[in-house]
């Protein structure tokens, strides 16, 4: 191998852990790793190697060798710049190595090095509806939200409701419906006159409806699957990825879950019902699935939300369960949820 090729920080060391490559992809934002041992060149590892993993009920300790899949894409020394080019294009690859018969490691291809947008489009798109849930008052935003709603926070130079319209509109998505209730006139003046490329519907409930109750007044609109976002988050990910999983797997619901990782500072002990100590492990870190506010519904599940009643999404999780129906749940790492939806949240990711 060429020791004196950069990897941009993409490369892992064979004995990391999963846990390891997400905290290295959220930290480089980028979601493809060259797996190394010294200089030698051993695999690929995906943020898809690392769902599918987690889904499988990987442990997050587990070594990224084992999950890396054996049928990776990498060009040759004989491969032209444009085969090379050609490729990345049509899998959307992050990167491209440029091996030898040994398995050495010639050269690397960078996406934003030869294209001009930093990162790949998605794998696929599609044209399906988003409910947006954007009525709720951000009491925990106050005073920000006494005088502009949730869905009007600033983030960057648009809006937190424009970066979610945007993220989804990349992936082929054009039609809207917002759930508005608090300073709803004030939402939709707004974004009439921003001129958007987008079909906008407002459905307003008359009363605070809870997270899912307010869609039973979309009953008969929607024929297709969908999807489902609260105004306050926004994850980068390819959503495709997310529909694909929910459609092989036959669900009824797909929850997106955040993996949050919490850091003990102390060391943890477990002992026996005698008092023995049985473990003791020095300040361990604690990995959880949060439900980040994103989900996939198929359309029958709007029958099933009583009308005009106060009605949480985990209400109807819980319906489904209790019925034997099939809901999933798709990881995305901690780096590509961003809340906003406390006065901490927002400082920190804006």
């Amino acid at each position: 191998m060429n020791k004196n090729i950069d990897f941009k920080g993409r490369s892992i060391n064979k004995n990391a852990s999963i846990l390891d490559a997400i905290k290295l992809m959220d930290q480089i934002d980028h979601k493809l790793l060259i797996i190394v041992e010294e200089h030698a060149f051993l695999g690929l590892l995906s943020a898809g190697d690392i769902q599918r993993a987690i889904i499988n009920d990987r442990s997050l300790d587990t070594c990224v060798t084992k999950i890396a899949r054996d049928n990776i894409r990498v060009a040759s020394p004989e491969d032209s710049f444009q085969v090379i080019k050609d490729l990345m294009l049509k899998y959307r690859m992050e990167l491209c190595p440029v091996l030898d018969e040994g398995k050495n490691i010639l050269d690397i291809y960078f996406w934003e090095d030869i294209f001009e947008e930093t990162k790949p489009e998605p794998q696929a798109t599609f044209d399906l509806p988003v409910i947006i849930m954007a009525g709720g008052f951000g009491t925990r935003l106050k005073p920000l939200t006494n005088v502009l709603p949730k869905p009007l926070i600033p983030v960057g130079d648009t809006t937190i409701l424009e970066q979610i319209f945007k993220r989804f509109y990349k992936h082929g998505s054009s039609r809207f419906y917002l759930s508005v209730n608090y300073k709803a006139e004030l939402i939709e003046y707004y974004l009439n006159n921003q001129n958007l490329p987008y079909e906008i519907n407002y459905f307003k409930e008359g009363k605070p409806m809870g997270t899912a109750g307010s869609m039973s007044m979309l009953k008969g609109s929607i024929h297709e699957t969908f999807f489902v976002s609260n105004c306050d988050i926004i994850i980068d990910q390819d959503y495709s990825e997310m529909l694909d999983y929910h459609k092989s797997h036959k669900n009824e619901i797909t929850i997106v879950a955040a993996l949050k990782h919490y850091p003990i500072p102390y060391g943890t002990i477990e002992t026996t019902g005698k008092g023995k100590l049985v473990k003791l492990t020095e300040k361990p870190e604690l990995t959880f699935k949060i439900n980040s506010g994103m989900y996939i519904l198929e359309p029958h599940l709007l029958d099933e939300i009583p009308e005009n009643e106060f009605f949480h999404i985990t209400h109807l999780i819980n319906k489904i369960l209790d019925r034997k129906g099939a809901v999933g749940v798709f990881p995305v790492s901690e780096g590509s949820w961003i809340d906003i939806g406390e006065w901490s949240e927002y400082i920190k990711n804006v």
